[in-house]
């Protein structure tokens, strides 16, 4: 694991990632959590919904960063995004993204954000047709079992654990990388969000959500520490 001190020394370097305030406006600190992506079409958003507060738990107990114990919960048009370096998209069900959240979305990204779409049995198709409104020059692409999200703080030779079973498909996880950093994290057939909450919600083993927790806190600290200087 990377000692705390040295998470520390990643956190204070990074540049600043919201927007910068409007003239006569006082600026504030943006909290320090991870952001649910509220969107239309029908799916829910809102699924699982003691996995983000358990995963906040761990990262604050596990690294250096200083999160808080809430999740906060946006649109893609609400000005409150650029506060949170990391969105986390999940559901069952169709997601639908509007032409100005097509280009903010993207706007969100290019300029340091980073996006977790768990597909939690059914959002696969929804979300496919959307990223590529997003990025229609870019394809969803495996992430090398080399990368750094993999290692940053616990190890996954394999990569994306197996969490919760549906159909058999292996697990795997899929990117869309702008330049050298991964901006967009989709696990796909993993449930790492079933496994993020609490123990015994759908009958897995403990040491599957011992395991999709580290996957979670491995993504949170790659989101953060690898957001690009201004």
């Amino acid at each position: 694991m990377i000692p705390r001190t040295v998470l520390l020394a990643l956190v204070l370097a990074g540049a600043p990632f919201s927007a910068p305030p409007a003239a006569g406006t006082r600026e504030v600190a943006p909290r320090l959590t991870i952001a649910r992506l509220q969107y239309d079409g029908g799916g829910d958003w809102y699924a699982n919904p003691s996995s983000i507060p358990n995963l906040l738990k761990a990262i604050r107990e596990r690294s250096a960063f200083a999160v808080e114990q809430t999740e906060a919960r946006v649109t893609l048009l609400d000005d409150r995004i650029w506060d949170f370096p990391f969105l986390h998209v999940t559901g069952h069900g169709n997601m639908k993204l509007s032409d100005a959240e097509v280009v903010r979305l993207r706007e969100y990204l290019t300029r340091g954000g980073f996006l977790h779409v768990d597909d939690n049995y059914g959002l696969d198709e929804s979300f496919r047709r959307e990223i590529k409104r997003v990025f229609p020059d870019r394809e969803l692409t495996d992430v090398p079992l080399s990368h750094p999200i993999y290692h940053l703080v616990y190890d996954f030779p394999k990569g994306i654990p197996k969490i919760h079973e549906h159909d058999g498909l292996p697990a795997r996880g899929f990117g869309i990388f702008l330049g050298n950093r991964l901006a967009v994290y989709y696990s796909f057939s993993s449930d790492l969000g079933n496994g993020w909450e609490d123990v015994g919600t759908y009958g897995d083993p403990p040491e599957l959500h011992e395991a999709a927790l580290r996957m979670g806190v491995n993504l949170f600290v790659y989101a953060v520490t690898s957001r690009p200087a201004s």
